[in-house]
């Protein structure tokens, strides 16, 4: 059995802003809680599936950078750029360092396309997701906020069993 070690809860951040900022202040602290659970594995941890599905805490990764280029810049901004692919499975030359380093390169793009967006009612440049559906900002900030938490959740549990560690 693995030693339970507890990490320091980061209660959610506070934001008396505008809606625009109280919206990004709550997925930046949900992209975070996803990054803390990567930091401190190492590579075989981190890409060792936790369920039967295959999940990985660096399949979760890759999955939300994919996510994260697919709605803000490919459907948002209308990035000339291939369509991300959402899948979780890893190659072999696929590292922590070099996943993190894309979530946080696609995280910065988003937050750029999210700062220039003046109204978040402004429409998506293409239609996107399941429904082929013109989407708003604010429905792409929400979506998003909901997509990475419940993949926060997911590599919170993925974490416990790779090495015990629990909290944010």
């Amino acid at each position: 059995m693995t030693e339970m070690r507890q990490r320091h809860d980061v209660g959610p951040p506070d934001s008396g802003s505008d809606e625009k900022a109280t919206l990004l202040a709550f997925l930046d602290y949900v992209r975070d809680a996803v990054t803390s659970k990567a930091q401190g594995l190492d590579d075989r941890q981190a890409r060792t599936p936790g369920v039967s599905s295959g999940t990985s805490v660096l399949g979760l990764v890759k999955h939300l950078t994919a996510v994260e280029s697919y709605w803000f810049a490919w459907a948002f901004e209308g990035a000339d750029m291939e369509h991300p692919d959402f899948g979780m499975d890893l190659a072999e030359t696929d590292s922590a360092a070099g996943l993190l380093a894309a979530y946080h390169r696609a995280i910065e793009r988003s937050n750029e396309i999210i700062e220039h967006c003046d109204d978040l009612s402004q429409p998506c440049a293409r239609s996107a997701g399941k429904a082929a559906v013109v989407r708003s900002m604010r429905w792409v900030l929400i979506h998003m906020i909901e997509e990475t938490a419940r993949h926060a959740g997911h590599a919170d549990i993925l974490r416990e069993q790779a090495d015990g560690s629990i909290g944010r």
